[in-house]
């Protein structure tokens, strides 16, 4: 016993060899410090990049007035409320609001009736007159509620 604790004891004032050091370092470097991680990680940043800003600015530049996208009943960001009318028309609702920079923007909403039960809608966001996004509803289906035969109105008690 008193062998193995003085050979313990030995190995552990001894410095580690190069190759103990080489493998104790590859073993606690992390993973997001590895190389090969890091260079998948640059590429996927400069194609996100490259797919938010390069492809939109080459877009607009190969039709810088939308005149394309007015004659295809589509809109995109960068377009003039004046595009955006020429394209879809008028909107239903339009609500306007200002930041605390004081910037004008609106919210344009569009109603794409397809039964009496069934209406579909578009939304449009402007800052300063220019669309900077928008979204698309599903089918909001309106169903009247079924009320109990004895009372037709919630309300009104019988």
């Amino acid at each position: 016993m008193r062998e193995f604790i003085e050979e313990a004891i030995t190995t552990m004032e001894q410095p580690p060899s190069a190759t103990d050091q080489a493998l104790t370092h590859e073993d606690d470097q992390s993973f997001i410090r590895r190389p090969l991680v890091r260079k998948i990680i640059y590429a996927g940043l400069i194609l996100s990049f490259l797919m938010m800003v390069v492809v939109p600015i080459a877009v607009q530049l190969k039709d810088p007035d939308f005149q394309k996208h007015i004659e295809q009943r589509r809109v995109m960001a960068g377009m003039s409320k004046d595009q955006v009318l020429k394209a879809w028309g008028g909107p239903q609702t339009i609500h306007t609001s200002f930041t605390k920079e004081g910037l004008r923007r609106e919210e344009w909403i569009f109603e794409d009736w397809e039964t009496s039960a069934v209406v579909k809608h578009r939304y449009l966001y402007f800052e300063e007159g220019l669309l900077i996004g928008g979204w698309y509803e599903g089918s909001g289906e309106r169903k009247p509620t079924d009320f109990p035969a004895e009372s037709p109105h919630p309300k009104i008690p019988r």
